[in-house]
């Protein structure tokens, strides 16, 4: 256990010194002209989000909400605002896939965070190749 202790304390010495000799080295830089400032570490919020959780979901929808409503040439649909997912005809089902076919697998969940933004339901029977779909370019992105 002491081990493990005087391990964990020498690890966080490590780190404080590598910090000190970045912010050293960026200092350097920064008088020499190379850099205008340090620049400061940021995170990259779309990489720590699977989409899986809610947390990630509603902040995801609250971006949208800021960029405003995105529209992939298929403002026929918000005809059908309110309209519960089980509600829809076999024509009108088709209208949605016509326009799911069209996109590109990466505009997909865009497509779908759109729809949830103007109210417009997805037929509950395209819902679980929408859920393939975007899982499928989730794990691509995730592999590069």
């Amino acid at each position: 256990m002491l081990y493990l202790i005087l391990l964990l304390i020498s690890l966080g010495i490590i780190a404080a010194v590598a910090e000190a000799i970045r912010q050293w080295w960026l200092r350097q830089k920064v008088k020499k002209g190379e850099l205008a400032e340090i620049p400061a570490i940021q995170e990259n919020a779309a990489a720590g989000c699977c989409g899986l959780h809610e947390t990630c979901e509603s902040e995801s929808l609250l971006a949208g909400v800021s960029k405003g409503i995105e529209y992939y040439e298929d403002e026929e649909l918000d005809r059908f605002k309110g309209r519960s997912g089980e509600d829809y005809n076999d024509a009108e089902i088709e209208e949605f896939a016509d326009v799911l076919t069209t996109l590109k697998t990466e505009e997909v969940a865009g497509w779908v965070r759109s729809l949830q933004l103007r109210e417009v339901n997805l037929p509950i029977e395209l819902k679980d190749d929408v859920i393939l779909l975007v899982g499928e370019q989730r794990e691509l992105s995730h592999a590069s």
